[in-house]
């Protein structure tokens, strides 16, 4: 082996083989011990220089009997270049201090396979005291070394650091999350020894649980905080192991602070309780109103209700008025603390307007638009600018000492005021209180002018459709009826349409149809479509089939952006005297036929046809149906049928139910009592109804 050339030894009879019966005797219960433990022996004859391994170390190296050359050169040949050196001087050293050997090296066998080998040896002296035999033993540790790096593989991805500790307190292994918390690197800290490379941890918790856990031999958890440079508070794991300590820890600075945070603010709201009391009913009170101006579309009137909730938290009693569009007041509401008074403030908001002076305060408050606040002497004050007469009477009684005037305003207009009355004993209105009543009249302001802009809407809403909706014509021989409902939200004017018109031959022509959207667009462009197929109409006699071809044809050369569904029906003379229908649907849901003698169905067209603006070529066909006398025909847009979490099967079979139970009622009862069993309150889709029924 290189680094090591070792010949007999010069001193004659130090390397004899020993012949003492009992010596054979040991050394042969040795090799057997050995043996079981899967452990190999070896025995170097420093004098003569040949190498004994027993079978198991042959085989480890990857020898037989026959290529094992029983000297130092075979264990050269097979270990692992990288390793010579360490292990060369590991022996040399042994031999020259007749002590003991000890490595872990690498092995690679023939088929260049590499193994890990565990092995301890003693040296044995001569007379002279120089070392002439080295035995020893040796172990595969290939499954413990692979077990290890499987072991730092898991140390190195866990988000948790981790290190060991050997008994010496010196760092044995870093995982990465380790290093970036104690802010070293693992060269800084291997071999290191604790207590020197964290000085701060000396006398802390850190050595007193450490040394608790190898003194006692159980794990320990604790918290504790380390000093700048880390400046960091850790919770900590630590479990005895036979070569020392283990120890996992993670940074739970942020959650101390929090914690600290917490009991910081539990300390101060300990030490403010009514004043948090004062703010938590303050906030109750901000809550109730925002549910009350929240649970009607009819702001005024929860406005009205605004008094009983702003009494007693803000006031011993207060009178709300709304502003109308012309700058008129109407007090709407008012309460006091006391029951028994709440009648003569009822009796003076009903007369106070009209006995208020031109430079009141609720004037003035409305003229500024500002809050006017009347800290002492309110009584007074406001009786001076009261005309004589029950108003003034009655707030005499009343005799407040305080008061403040607040306007309700949104997007720069003033939509009401809110009169807080305080009487003797009660501090004027300031600081949070007065805060929370701004907040209050800001929400309520804002309040009214939605509810100013929800009937705006409201309002052209209608008024466009109804504009777009003309007065039908009655078919000959047939009675008519339509209806229409808005979507439930303020603006949604929808491109629903329903007509009836007479072409120039006078056959009567029916349409039902549904432009794509929910808003002023989509009704401007029904519009266009109801206008352009009445003109095709009237100008060509057309029936429903060419007049939707037609109508497609104008989409497309007027550049009308938009997609629609519609049907378009036309009632004929048969033969005999018989009335025909002749229809053709454009993608719309299909009509629904109620006859005279009770059976109820849906007109089905074989094919369903595409929808105007997708294909202006599109075949379009006829479809010809024989009405008699007593017959209903319900043509309708898809709101009637369509409804979140219901399919449209559903909604078509339950609309045909509804109608064949209705068939003894008369046309008007027929459509309204459709609408009202199928259509909700809050429908997110508009509706339109046309129904026609032959006169018997």
């Amino acid at each position: 082996m290189d680094g090591h050339e070792h010949g007999p030894l010069d001193a004659a009879g130090e390397g004899d083989e020993p012949t003492d019966v009992e010596e054979r005797a040991a050394r042969l219960r040795w090799q057997l011990a050995i043996t079981a433990a899967g452990i190999g022996g070896f025995d170097w004859d420093l004098v003569t220089g040949r190498l004994s391994w027993d079978d198991r170390l042959v085989e480890l190296f990857g020898y037989d009997r026959d290529t094992f050359a029983e000297d130092i050169s075979s264990f050269d040949a097979r270990l692992h270049p990288d390793d010579r050196a360490r292990v060369s001087r590991a022996l040399d050293e042994c031999i020259a201090t007749c002590g003991t050997f000890e490595a872990e090296y690498r092995v690679v066998r023939p088929d260049g396979s590499t193994r890990w080998v565990q092995a301890r040896g003693t040296t044995l002296a001569g007379p002279s005291g120089r070392a002439v035999r080295l035995l020893g033993a040796a172990y595969d540790t290939t499954a413990e070394r692979d077990s290890d790096a499987r072991t730092a593989r898991v140390l190195e991805s866990m988000p948790t650091a981790f290190f060991s500790l050997d008994r010496d307190w010196r760092f044995s292994y870093v995982n990465a999350r380790a290093e970036e918390l104690l802010g070293r690197t693992r060269g800084e800290l291997l071999g290191g020894d604790v207590w020197e490379l964290f000085p701060a941890a000396v006398g802390a918790p850190f050595d007193e649980q450490y040394h608790r856990a190898v003194g006692t031999g159980e794990p320990v958890a604790f918290e504790a905080y380390y000093p700048a440079p880390l400046d960091s508070w850790f919770e900590v794991r630590a479990w005895p192991t036979p070569d020392g300590l283990s120890v996992y820890f993670i940074d739970v600075t942020a959650r101390r602070r929090a914690v600290e945070a917490v009991e910081a603010a539990r300390a101060e709201a300990e030490r403010e309780r009514e004043r948090t009391a004062a703010a938590a009913e303050r906030l109750r009170l901000l809550a109730s109103v925002g549910d009350q101006l929240g649970s009607t579309l009819d702001a005024g009137e929860a406005v009205a209700r605004l008094a009983q909730t702003l009494v007693p938290v803000l006031a011993d009693w207060c009178v709300v008025t709304l502003v109308d569009e012309h700058g008129g007041l109407r007090d709407v509401g008012s309460w006091h603390r006391d029951p028994a008074a709440r009648e003569l403030v009822r009796d003076y908001a009903a007369h106070r307007l009209r006995g208020m002076s031109p430079n009141s305060f609720v004037h003035q408050a409305l003229r500024t638009e500002q809050a006017v606040l009347v800290e002492r002497d309110a009584a007074p004050a406001v009786t001076a600018l009261l005309a004589p007469g029950p108003a003034r009477e009655v707030f005499a009684q009343l005799a407040p000492e305080s008061m403040a005037v607040l306007p309700l305003r949104a997007r720069g207009r003033t939509s009401g005021l809110v009169t807080l009355f305080r009487g003797p004993g009660r501090e004027p209105l300031r600081g949070q209180d007065a805060l929370t009543a701004g907040q209050v009249a800001d929400r309520a302001g804002l309040a009214l002018d939605n509810a100013r802009l929800y009937a705006e809407q409201q309002h052209i809403a209608e008024g466009l459709q109804r504009s777009l909706l003309t007065a039908l014509v009655d078919p000959e021989g047939a009675d008519l009826e339509a209806r229409y409902l808005p979507a439930a939200a303020a603006a949604q004017v929808g491109g629903d349409w329903y007509d009836a018109f007479r072409q120039r031959d006078g056959r009567s022509v029916l349409v039902i149809g549904d432009v794509m959207g929910h808003d002023v667009s989509a009704a401007a462009a029904m519009g266009q479509l109801r206008s352009l197929l009445r003109g095709i109409a009237h100008a060509t006699d057309h029936g429903p089939a060419q007049l939707l071809a037609g109508l497609d044809a104008a989409m497309r050369g007027l550049a009308v952006d938009t997609t629609a569904t519609a049907l378009v029906a036309r009632l004929e003379r048969g033969e005999g005297g018989a009335t025909l229908l002749r229809w053709s649907s454009a993608g719309h849901p299909p009509p629904l036929l109620l006859r005279a003698d009770g059976t109820c169905g849906y007109l089905e067209a074989p094919v369903h046809e595409l929808l105007l603006g997708i294909d202006a070529a599109a075949r379009r066909t006829d479809r010809v149906t024989t009405l008699a006398g007593g017959d209903t025909l319900l043509l309708f847009t898809d709101g009637l049928v369509e409804r979140r979490g219901q399919s449209v099967d559903e909604g078509l079979r339950r609309l045909r139910a509804a109608v064949a139970g209705l068939g003894g009622a008369g046309l008007p009862e027929l459509c309204s009592a459709v609408l009202e069993r199928l259509v909700p309150q809050d429908a997110e889709d508009d509706v339109a109804l046309l129904a026609v029924r032959l006169r018997a």
